[in-house]
């Protein structure tokens, strides 16, 4: 396998998550700023011009963070970073995708729409008229999350979780774009700097 990979909290995410599971796969970066990802050869291989994507050895690819990490959890279960047993498993995609809708998406929207409107205007459909708002839904998520996380270690209980590197790689590229965590965000701050420390998230930084 070899893994296409560039910049950006997406493909930041399946790093993190293939260096928690103590794997060492090839990478190939994309150089998404120059829209290498958009054009020929890489449209080859994902049609959507979009990283990460996971390449197999008979040429095929996987795209798609949630496709690429399930596909990696099911064929390497230890750690379990999805879940051990039927419950731990919907727990965790149950906070995954939480962390999807309420943060992640309205981030990255509020993000194409303002500072990265002239990147991204000419390769996807923007809304700069709802950036500002978009921006606030992501706060506003990421305070529902302060509430919710209380004393736990991480997002979706007692151990690390795809939901955790997932939350981690967005908190982390919204620091660099204006959407940092708020001072009222403590107990996010504190669960940040946890996560901060894990050598994982030190080796997949580029």
């Amino acid at each position: 396998m070899k893994l296409y990979s560039s910049i950006g909290p997406n493909p930041r995410m399946v790093r993190m998550f293939i260096a928690e599971k103590g794997l060492d796969l090839p990478m190939t970066r994309v150089d998404i700023i120059a829209g290498e990802n958009r054009r020929e050869p890489f449209l080859s291989i994902n049609p959507a011009g979009e990283i990460p994507v996971l390449e197999f050895d008979d040429g095929t690819a996987l795209a798609e963070t949630t496709a690429i990490c399930e596909y990696l959890e099911e064929r390497h279960p230890e750690p379990p970073l999805i879940g051990a047993t039927p419950e731990a498993r919907a727990r965790t995609r149950m906070w995954w995708r939480r962390v999807d809708l309420k943060v992640v998406q309205p981030m990255t929207q509020g993000f194409r729409g303002a500072e990265g409107l002239q990147l991204f205007e000419s390769r996807t459909h923007c809304l700069p008229v709802a950036a500002d708002d978009l921006k606030a839904t992501a706060r506003e998520g990421l305070s529902w999350l302060e509430g919710q996380l209380g004393e736990r270690p991480f997002i979706a209980g007692e151990t690390l979780s795809v939901a955790d590197i997932l939350l981690f790689s967005f908190i982390e590229f919204g620091a660099l774009v204006g959407q940092g965590l708020a001072p009222g965000h403590q107990r996010l701050a504190r669960w940040h700097d946890r996560m901060a420390s894990r050598p994982s998230a030190a080796i997949t930084a580029f």
